[in-house]
């Protein structure tokens, strides 16, 4: 097996950081919030082995990649681009690209949007929703009753960051282990627990975290790795990607309704919230998503699911990668 390669290349922002492995077509790999290209580490040598040349990338804000000061630099159409710029500076004309939590969506974007250099996309735990609807920040503020949905929580430049920066590391352990199988928070007798995706009146996120151990998926050395990208970057790159939700709502309205035609697939847990509440989005998948070739959820298994399944994730990628790469 060839070893994973470091790599530093020049993006629309300045640079972007990926880790690759293996020779093959390309297949990009878009990781979500709080994560970095590590989230991807169990399937850069399932891909290789396969005969793909695996490429994960630290999107834009995060770990070595670029950081620009400016919420409008973090547009989903900016992030799109930077896709683009690694495809190009890789040498390559086009590329499959698999994305998880944002980065899903991030994918499915740069196949809506790039379609001449994204010939296929696969989305892990946040299901496509085409552009359009309402002002995202006008839906957010109107879940939760007398609650604050996370979403608009992390909208608020300054918030979020004064909560997590003091204690990276627990945050993150908490954070992960709050939407992972085997450690989210579940019902108790005839009590219902409190929902760690909404913050109380004056309250913080954090304090609907589990607390005492880590998900089964996480080590503390994985842990580490993810604590010490943050705390040596920050958080506000990361978290400007949901304060530019509102620009993109104005940036992609001429796209509002539009279906991704190229060949698709959709993996996600039982157990997410991702795919629960945007189950209507997976049933619409025969619209939104014509070229689907397979749509898996994986019973059981929490929002990171690539981390906590990554045997079936890494056969479910080989199996549609093969079909979609023989069709071309």
């Amino acid at each position: 097996m060839p070893h994973r390669t470091h790599r530093l290349v020049p993006g629309p922002a300045g640079r972007i950081h990926l880790v690759e492995q293996g020779s093959g077509p390309l297949v990009l790999l878009l990781h979500g919030f709080p994560e970095s290209w590590y989230s991807w580490r169990h399937q850069l040598p399932v891909l290789a082995a396969a005969g793909y040349r695996a490429v994960a990338v630290d999107v834009r804000g995060y770990g070595r990649s670029s950081k620009p000061e400016a919420v409008a630099a973090y547009r989903m159409t900016e992030l799109v681009e930077d896709n683009a710029a690694v495809v190009k500076a890789l040498g390559e004309r086009s590329a499959v690209v698999v994305g998880h939590d944002w980065g899903a969506t991030i994918a499915a974007h740069s196949a809506l949007l790039r379609p001449d250099v994204f010939h296929a996309v696969a989305l892990l735990s946040v299901p496509y929703t085409p552009p359009g609807g309402p002002r995202p920040s006008e839906v957010f503020a109107r879940l939760g009753g007398e609650e604050e949905f996370y979403v608009s929580y992390f909208q608020e430049p300054g918030r979020a960051e004064r909560e997590i920066e003091p204690d990276v590391r627990g945050w993150l352990a908490g954070f992960y282990a709050a939407l992972s199988a085997d450690t989210m928070p579940t019902a108790a007798a005839h009590l219902m627990p409190a929902d760690p995706h909404f913050v109380a009146p004056g309250g913080r996120l954090r304090d609907r975290f589990p607390t005492g151990r880590l998900p089964g998926w996480l080590t503390e050395d994985d842990l580490d790795v993810y604590a010490g990208e943050f705390e040596r970057t920050g958080l506000t790159g990361a978290l400007n990607r949901y304060r530019a939700m509102d620009r993109d709502w104005k940036d992609l309205a001429a796209h509002a309704g539009a279906a991704i035609r190229q060949p698709s697939l959709f993996l996600g847990g039982t157990l997410d919230a991702s795919t629960t509440w945007l189950s209507d989005a997976i049933d619409a998948f025969p619209t939104t998503l014509p070229g689907l070739r397979g749509a898996h959820l994986l019973d059981g298994c929490g929002h990171w699911i690539q981390q906590e399944r990554p045997e079936e994730v890494g056969r479910h990628l080989t199996d549609w990668l093969g079909s979609v790469v023989a069709g071309r």
